[in-house]
């Protein structure tokens, strides 16, 4: 005689019912994600949705008439639904990455095994649809990021270092606005040369476009272009096969895909080094201009010197919880590691301000 079912504790249906208003919720986000997408994206964003249906009904199961009154879901999930349906970005997708690795279904005794699974398998979804965004925004990102904080620590540390010394706040000034320009002008023109000449190198393996004009006057029995393709890594065997390919396709009299083959893949954009070097100039120069911002309207001495270090350390916060949310990472521990690293700078510039100042005192 099998034993009956114990009616649920309070605690329980409490728990059942924040399930289930979480379930419902990343499934409209889910949704919502998919309105802003087309063809496999949103297919795949779709089949999401269904799954987290799946396990909404399960808990709907559970609960029976116990259902009650629909809980609100977490705050993190609320967010989350908000970023999604006025942003649908790749910042939503990084924080719907975290949020289904926050997943408790493998410690709850009252979710399937198949429900943990799902769960995991979902992280894994989202982190490669997120992975596409990432990837088209990651030069642009490490420019800005690497611009902003390059700004706010070598203008807060030169800042810090030259006011140790007892300089009036008019050189201080002075010192703070020519440590953001020089910044600004040594980082555009950096990156406008790393990207033009990444650019050229880029340009110079790329396949003549030309070379297909040629494919009709080989020598069929020599077939050098095997040679083509054994250079760019396959076998004797594999490109011997690949060249004999594209010649039966010149001799049907498509001529279509023969630029392609002398191609292979074509290279990834990487962006116009004008635009990286005047990016790079306006995200160093935003930095570098929250130091200075305090001695701009008129403060001076120990105030100026506090208030130029609390603006910058929020800005640090803040460009480490964007870095932490983008990269899918803790942003709490990305925060704390940009603030430390940038207030680490600081205080060393500022010691040796104060041991120039004393030597020339």
């Amino acid at each position: 005689m099998s034993a009956e079912r114990l009616a649920p504790s309070r605690s329980d249906l409490r728990r059942w019912r924040q399930h289930l208003a979480d379930e419902r919720a990343e499934a409209a986000i889910y949704r919502d994600l998919a309105q802003r997408r087309t063809g496999a994206d949103r297919e795949i964003l779709l089949a999401l949705a269904d799954a987290e249906a799946r396990h909404e009904q399960h808990w709907l199961d559970l609960l029976g008439t116990d259902v009650g009154t629909p809980n609100r879901p977490l705050l993190r999930t609320r967010a989350l639904g908000f970023l999604a349906r006025h942003f649908g970005s790749v910042f939503v997708l990084a924080l719907a990455q975290r949020a289904e690795a926050r997943s408790t279904y493998e410690s709850d005794a009252d979710a399937t095994p198949r429900m943990a699974a799902d769960e995991r398998v979902h992280e894994e979804v989202v982190r490669a649809l997120a992975a596409r965004g990432r990837n088209r925004l990651s030069g642009a990102f490490r420019a800005a990021v690497f611009g902003a904080n390059d700004g706010l620590v070598s203008n807060l540390a030169l800042v810090l270092g030259v006011s140790a010394t007892g300089v009036s706040t008019h050189i201080l000034l002075a010192t703070g606005m020519a440590g953001l320009l020089a910044g600004a002008l040594s980082m555009g023109a950096g990156e406008y040369v790393s990207v033009q000449s990444q650019r050229e190198l880029l340009e110079a393996s790329t396949p003549n476009p030309h070379t297909g004009a040629a494919l009709p006057q080989l020598d069929v029995e020599a077939n050098e272009l095997a040679l083509v393709y054994r250079a760019r890594g396959m076998s004797e065997a594999e490109a011997g096969a690949k060249a004999e390919e594209v010649l039966r396709t010149l001799d049907s009299g498509d001529t279509g895909s023969i630029d392609e083959a002398a191609r292979d893949d074509p290279h990834e954009a990487v962006g116009s080094g004008l635009t990286a070097g005047l990016s790079s100039f306006c995200c160093f120069a935003s930095g570098a201009l929250i130091p200075v911002l305090p001695f701009l309207f008129g403060l001076h001495g120990a105030v100026a010197i506090g208030l130029s270090a609390g603006l910058v350390g929020v800005a640090l916060l803040a460009t480490g919880v964007i870095v932490g949310l983008l990269s899918g990472g803790p942003p709490l521990l990305r925060a704390l590691r940009q603030l430390l690293i940038g207030y680490g700078a600081a205080a060393i510039t500022y010691a040796l301000g104060l041991m120039f100042g004393a030597g020339f005192g």
